[in-house]
């Protein structure tokens, strides 16, 4: 069986790929590929190995021998899955492989914007430390998180880590219901959350319900001093009304690891906002990326290989 791997720079050099390569009895290995280039290199191959390169129609069905997509991610939207199912190429995700590192991230974000290090460090940077009258700086007001109320969106294995690291720290900790579908929740919706919130962290997919679920009109029912985070998709918050809110006063800080077009090429408004004395943090969609998690990766694409061909063999 021969698999291709089309774009394994994004699991980072330091990766070992022998979990893969013992499924296989050919590993072909691409740093990098265009959807056209994919056509060729996977000409032959049984198996593709992919994380964000897209496979669209026209490119699955120019290849009849591919039987399984292996996705190096939990999101396959880069898929064409109607037509891999009616071509009958079986497609395989990973999910869970970096719960502790995303909980981690979105910690760091929540502890940085609370202790308003943004705007520390700016001031430090600037010298206003050696020229302060007294020992400390102490303009901007921090927010103490034991008796906060953290509000999450999304209660699978990421939300729940990230509240269990709240809680750790003393936080009250509520679930938002499943946005868009409320009326069957017997969780509180984040309309109703949001007032009471004091830090609110995003750990959901982005869908038709979710996009823009954070929008001007949630963001005007907030505590001024209250901080959101999102780890989840670019998009689920209406960032330009964020970054309005955060301007005026009515945010009290705003980090975000997600952006709605990654790599951001034409620019965004949060990065150009990085100029200005705010407390504001972008992080470049690296939650995920600790070595532990990207090995894991790796181990659980060999076992749905391994699983595949077993599944297969036993047909």
């Amino acid at each position: 069986m021969k698999a291709v791997i089309l774009d394994a720079a994004s699991l980072g050099p330091d990766i070992d790929l022998s979990a893969i390569r013992e499924q296989v009895e050919t590993l072909e290995v691409h740093e990098a590929s265009t959807t056209e280039q994919s056509r060729e290199r996977l000409a032959g191959a049984q198996v593709a190995i992919v994380n964000k390169v897209v496979l669209d129609a026209a490119t699955l069905e120019a290849l009849p021998e591919l039987k399984l997509i292996c996705v190096l991610a939990t999101g396959t939207n880069n898929i064409d899955m109607a037509t891999a199912e009616r071509l009958g190429i079986a497609v395989r995700n990973v999910t869970a492989y970096g719960t502790a590192s995303v909980a981690q991230h979105s910690l760091m974000l929540i502890l940085a914007l609370a202790n308003r290090l943004p705007l520390y460090q700016r001031d430090v940077a600037a010298g206003r430390w050696n020229a302060s009258p007294f020992f400390c700086l102490m303009d901007h007001a921090t927010l103490q998180l034991e008796g906060k109320h953290l509000v999450i969106v999304g209660q699978g294995e990421l939300g729940s880590r990230v509240a269990a690291l709240g809680e750790a720290f003393g936080m009250r900790v509520s679930f938002a219901a499943r946005p868009g579908n409320e009326s069957n929740d017997s969780r509180p919706g984040i309309a109703q959350l949001a007032p009471e919130a004091d830090v609110i962290s995003l750990h959901c997919p982005l869908t038709e319900a979710t996009r823009h679920l954070v929008d001007a009109a949630l963001l005007a029912t907030l505590k001024p001093n209250a901080l959101l985070v999102n780890c989840a998709r670019g998009g689920i918050i209406d960032e330009q009304a964020a970054l309005a809110a955060l301007r005026e006063g009515r945010l009290g800080g705003l980090g975000v690891d997600v952006l709605p077009a990654e790599p951001p090429r034409d620019g965004h408004p949060l990065l150009d906002a990085l100029a200005e004395p705010l407390n504001l943090i972008v992080t470049p969609h690296n939650a995920w990326i600790t070595p532990e998690a990207r090995q894991r990766i790796v181990t659980l694409t060999g076992e749905n290989l391994r699983s595949w061909q077993a599944q297969r063999d036993g047909a």
